[in-house]
């Protein structure tokens, strides 16, 4: 990962842009939709700063002069000149997309955006509300945060209860909460890997991977791999699968060998 994605709130917060012109045009309507206040020059209480200038030493001079006042820049147009990129969004408030190439392809970008957009529900915003109204119900359906965390991640799965590509799955929130399934004993699994490339892992894998609350493995298992589990998943170095699985799902990662 070569860039940190990050949201960054900035309502009522004041946002420097000196260009103009339709560059300029464009992130001043970014920032608005932000709910950002924009002004020309630096002042007090600056967040961040954009630059959409032609001219690429005036555009470095404007950037190095707002660097000074230690915001991070944007310079449109010369990611090389960049504390930040901006991304393609998808825009399904309050669930909000981000695409980026790091400056690389803004036609990648738009691509991969155009996709989702074909893709994910106009009520995909409707979800995450029913779902962040319904969290005193869910702690009080399933106490422990893995517990519930287990219950919610089924329920999201494809054709789950709320499947986010289902228009519909606003609609039955409730209805899920009051027919959730009984919570499934913590469990073992074994994910017999042939490659050291995370490119290579199988359907299945992957989607343990995503789903584990604990992760052991040997030292030797690629850090690359070990990175397609679950940010908040335990890792453990072992030299053999536990005896006793802790509660929820465990994985035990093991090379396979093959015999040429």
């Amino acid at each position: 990962m070569h860039q940190l994605p990050i949201f960054l709130n900035l309502t009522g917060r004041t946002v420097v842009l000196v260009g103009e012109g339709e560059a300029a045009e464009a992130k001043a309507r970014l920032i608005q939709r932000a709910g950002g206040r924009i002004i020309s020059a630096w002042e007090a209480g600056a967040t961040i700063a954009f630059v959409a200038l032609g001219d690429e030493a005036a555009a470095r001079a404007a950037a190095d002069a707002l660097r000074a006042h230690g915001l991070l820049v944007n310079v449109v147009d010369r990611p090389d000149l960049c504390d930040f990129t901006t991304p393609a969004i998808v825009d399904r408030a309050p669930v909000t997309i981000a695409i980026g190439t790091g400056g690389a392809s803004a036609g990648l970008a738009k691509a991969i955006r155009q996709r989702l957009e074909a893709l994910l529900p106009a009520r995909l915003g409707d979800l995450a509300g029913a779902l962040y109204a319904a969290r005193a119900a869910m702690k009080a359906r399933w106490p422990v945060a893995a517990d519930r965390r287990r219950a919610i991640d089924a329920a999201l799965a494809p054709g789950g209860a709320l499947d986010p590509l289902d228009a519909g799955a606003a609609d039955r929130v409730g209805e899920w909460l009051a027919a959730a399934a009984p919570d499934r004993p913590s469990r073992l699994e074994t994910i017999r890997l042939t490659s050291a490339d995370p490119d290579e892992l199988t359907l299945r894998a992957a989607r343990l991977l995503g789903e584990a609350d604990h992760v052991f493995h040997p030292p030797h298992i690629p850090a690359a791999i070990l990175a397609r589990a679950r940010a908040d998943a335990a890792r453990h170095i072992a030299a053999a699968p536990p005896r006793e699985s802790p509660p929820g799902l465990s994985l035990w990662l093991e090379m396979q060998v093959i015999a040429l």
